[in-house]
């Protein structure tokens, strides 16, 4: 081969971006500034007076009651929406029907709809004289002004979180590999746990997460059908807003932390189980 040819093949394409230091250089540089540096000052806010202030601000009975309403509202939430949200993409995906476009711009309606709309339109929906609220009365069932409403806002808003991540994964994945599975006598119960869940489990994950970030510091659509009680129905951040309306900077500052911090672990664990599931799904490929 001439030795021209061997240059030319040797050579590396120019990059479409700089160069990795100066790109790596501004992303981190990006990232302090719009993230980093935020979290900081509120964690320093948080700590300014004392240690002992901070642990009396977050340990009243009242913050714990709002916080555990709150993360436990959001992973209730975000497990309905790993349910649903993930048979809701399937359907988009494998099943022709009519105004099927139509539903698949429906899904992305909480993305665009303002949060204080979604909540007043789920208030007039639940309360006992609303079009749903007035079929469960009767039952004993209350969802507007009681914690069932929260996990109803939740779920709404973070519906198309799992739909959006799924969906695109559904669409690479081939019908052939399930009707390979099913020719060699596999049971749908066994293509479902061997061929699609596989594929399917770290976009599921991505979803949950992403899920359960919204719902946990949602805030708009749920002030409205929550009924805003003390200790029965007060969200975090409703009472962060409180603290802040009450001029207590450091104890709303408190709470922020104590959500961030419980976020951020939640999130993590996640990321790693997803990491875990997609290594194990390519070692099942490579296999």
């Amino acid at each position: 081969m001439p030795t021209a040819a061997l240059t030319f093949v040797s050579r590396r394409a120019p990059a479409v971006l700089p160069g990795r230091t100066l790109t790596l250089g501004l992303t981190l540089t990006w990232l302090c500034l719009i993230v980093l540096l935020p979290l900081s000052a509120v964690t320093l806010t948080a700590a300014a007076p004392g240690w002992e202030a901070f642990w009396r601000a977050v340990g009243s009975p009242r913050v714990i009651a709002s916080l555990k309403l709150s993360f436990g509202s959001a992973l209730l939430a975000a497990l309905v929406n790993l349910a649903f949200g993930g048979l809701t993409a399937w359907v988009l995906v494998r099943y022709p029907f009519p105004a099927k476009k139509l539903i698949d711009a429906l899904v992305d309606l909480p993305f665009a709809l303002p949060t204080a709309v979604a909540g007043i339109a789920l208030t007039a929906l639940y309360t006992p004289q609303g079009w749903v609220g007035r079929w469960l009365a009767p039952l004993g069932l209350q969802v507007a002004f009681a914690p069932a409403g929260i996990v109803v806002a939740l779920i709404f808003i973070g519906l198309p979180f799992v739909v959006r991540t799924v969906q695109p994964v559904l669409e690479d994945l081939s019908p052939e590999y399930e009707e390979a599975a099913r020719s060699l006598g596999a049971s749908r119960a066994q293509v479902f746990l061997h061929v699609v869940l596989p594929a399917v489990a770290p976009a599921l994950l991505t979803g949950f997460a992403l899920a359960f970030a919204r719902a946990a510091g949602e805030y708009g659509s749920v002030i409205f059908i929550a009924g805003n009680l003390p200790m029965v129905s007060e969200i975090a951040p409703l009472l962060i807003v409180t603290q802040l309306e009450q001029y207590d900077i450091a104890g709303a500052t408190a709470i922020a932390v104590v959500m961030l911090a419980i976020s951020f672990t939640l999130l993590l664990a996640i990321n790693l189980l997803q990491g875990a599931s997609r290594a194990h799904a390519l070692g099942r490929g490579g296999a």
